[in-house]
C-alpha cells in the first residue's frame, strides 16, 4: 500500500510540474498571445537592423578607403606630372606658357640624352612665331670644369643681355662658383663624362646642342672651350652669324692618313669612302643644321661603333654627316683661329708673354680672305684657341683697344 501511494504521490507532481510550465509557455488569453508576437517582431526587426547598420558601415568603410585611395593615387599622378613637366620644361615654367620656350632659366633636368633630344628636336609647323622673337646666339662651352678666362668672356657679353644664351658643360659633379652678376650663373647643364678622342666628345656637343634647341629663341650656335677667346666685340659677332643663312662647319677631303687613313670599311655601304670628311671640332651653325645633328641616330650609332681610336668622331662626324645630307647649308670653314702648325696631336697653346696687340690684331686680319654669303671677305675668324689662363690678365688689358669691347 505504502509503494501504490509514493507512486500516486510521484505521479501528481509530475502533473503539476508539467502543467506549470505549460501554463509558462502559453498565453494566457489574446491579449497575452498579441504581446509575444510582438516581442517576436521586435527581436526579428533589431537583428535586421543590426545586420543593416552592419552593412551601411561596412559600406562606409569601403567607400572611405577607396576616397583614400583615390587621393592617395591622384597626389601620385600630379607629382608624376608636375615632375614630367619640370623635367622637360624646366621648374617654375608653365606647360603652355611662352616662358617655357623662350629664354628658360633653370636649366638643370632629370632627362636622359634619348628624352633630350626627342624633346629638342620638336619643330613647329608653322613658320610664324606667335611673339616678337628675337633671335640670340647660343654660346656653347665644353669644358673639363673651370672657365679660367670667364671674366673676358663676362666683358665680351656686358650690355647684349638678351642677344645671347650661355651653356656649360663641365665634367660630372663641378660645381661653378660664380656670382649672380655674372652672366655664367646658373649656365650649367645635367653632363656626362668626356673624354678626349672617343666618341663621349662628341656627346658632350650633341648634349649642348640639344640643351640650347630648348629656348626657341636661340637660332646661332656657337661651340667654344674654356681656352678660346672672342677676337671681336660682340656686336661684330652676332651681326655676322645673324646675318648669314649659312653654318660655319669645316668639312676637307684629307688624303692622308689622319684623313682618309681613318676611313673603316666597316661603315660601307652607308658611309663611303669619297664621302669621308675631316674638319675642325669647333663650329657654328643654324637652328635648321643643329636640329638634323641631334635627330640623327643612324649615323651616329655607326660612327660610336666604328670610329674609334685612331678614329677621332669629333673630328669626322659633323664634316662627313653635313658633306653627305647638307652641303648646300654650310660654308665648309671653321670660324675659330687654331694654330696646328707644331707636329703634335694638340694645337699651339699661346700664353702671358704671347700676348700683343700685334698678335691679335694678326689674328683679326691675317691676310687671308673667305666667302661670306656668296662675296669675299677679310674677316674669316670670329674666336681663337688656345690660351693659357695665364693671358687672361693682358687680354683683358688690351680687349678695349683691339677686340673693342
Amino acid at each position: 500500500m505504502r509503494s501504490v501511494s509514493n507512486k500516486r504521490f510521484q505521479k501528481g507532481i509530475n502533473l503539476e510540474i508539467y502543467t506549470r510550465s505549460e501554463m509558462k509557455a502559453m498565453p494566457r488569453n489574446k491579449a497575452d498571445g498579441k504581446e509575444v508576437d510582438k516581442f517576436t517582431t521586435y527581436i526579428i526587426a533589431t537583428k535586421e537592423l543590426s545586420l543593416g547598420v552592419v552593412k551601411v558601415v561596412s559600406f562606409l568603410v569601403i567607400f572611405v578607403a577607396g576616397v583614400i585611395l583615390g587621393l592617395a593615387a591622384s597626389a601620385h599622378v600630379t607629382r608624376y606630372i608636375t615632375s614630367s613637366h619640370n623635367d622637360l620644361f624646366f621648374q617654375s615654367q608653365n606647360f603652355l606658357g611662352r616662358k617655357s620656350f623662350v629664354n628658360p632659366t633653370y636649366l638643370q633636368h632629370s632627362m636622359t640624352d634619348d628624352g633630350l633630344f626627342w624633346m629638342a628636336s620638336m619643330v613647329p609647323k608653322k613658320d610664324a612665331y606667335p611673339y616678337n622673337r628675337v633671335p640670340k646666339v647660343a654660346f656653347m662651352f665644353l669644358t673639363r670644369g673651370p672657365l679660367p678666362l670667364r671674366p673676358l668672356w663676362e666683358k665680351f657679353f656686358h650690355g647684349h643681355e638678351g642677344l645671347f644664351s650661355i651653356y656649360v658643360h663641365a665634367l660630372p659633379g663641378y660645381e661653378s662658383h660664380v656670382s649672380n652678376m655674372s652672366a655664367f650663373y646658373g649656365r650649367q647643364i645635367p653632363s656626362q663624362d668626356v673624354q678626349w678622342g672617343s666618341v663621349t666628345m662628341l656627346d658632350g656637343e650633341r648634349r649642348l646642342l640639344a640643351n640650347a634647341l630648348l629656348d626657341f629663341s636661340n637660332e646661332r650656335f656657337v661651340l667654344l672651350s674654356e681656352s678660346c677667346i672672342p677676337i671681336y666685340d660682340f656686336t661684330t659677332v652676332y651681326k655676322y652669324l645673324i646675318g648669314s643663312p649659312h653654318s660655319f662647319v669645316e668639312s676637307n677631303d684629307d688624303p692622308s692618313r689622319y684623313g682618309r687613313g681613318r676611313y673603316s670599311l666597316f661603315m660601307y655601304p652607308y658611309i663611303k669612302l669619297p664621302q669621308w670628311r675631316k674638319g675642325s671640332q669647333w663650329f657654328e651653325m643654324n637652328r635648321a643644321l643643329a636640329l638634323h645633328i641631334i635627330s640623327d641616330s643612324e649615323y651616329y650609332s655607326i660612327f660610336s661603333k666604328y670610329c674609334t681610336p685612331t678614329c677621332y668622331p669629333d673630328e669626322h662626324y659633323l664634316p662627313t654627316y653635313i658633306n653627305m645630307f647638307h652641303g648646300g647649308m654650310n660654308e665648309n670653314r671653321t670660324l675659330t683661329w687654331v694654330d696646328w702648325s707644331k707636329r703634335s696631336p694638340h694645337p699651339a697653346t699661346y700664353g702671358r708673354y704671347d700676348i700683343t696687340e700685334g698678335f691679335i690684331q694678326s689674328l683679326r686680319n691675317n691676310g687671308t680672305d673667305c666667302s661670306y654669303n656668296s662675296k669675299r671677305t677679310s674677316v674669316c675668324y670670329l674666336f681663337a684657341r688656345k690660351f693659357a689662363p695665364d693671358a687672361l690678365e693682358p687680354l683683358l688689358n688690351i680687349s678695349s683697344t683691339v677686340m673693342k669691347f
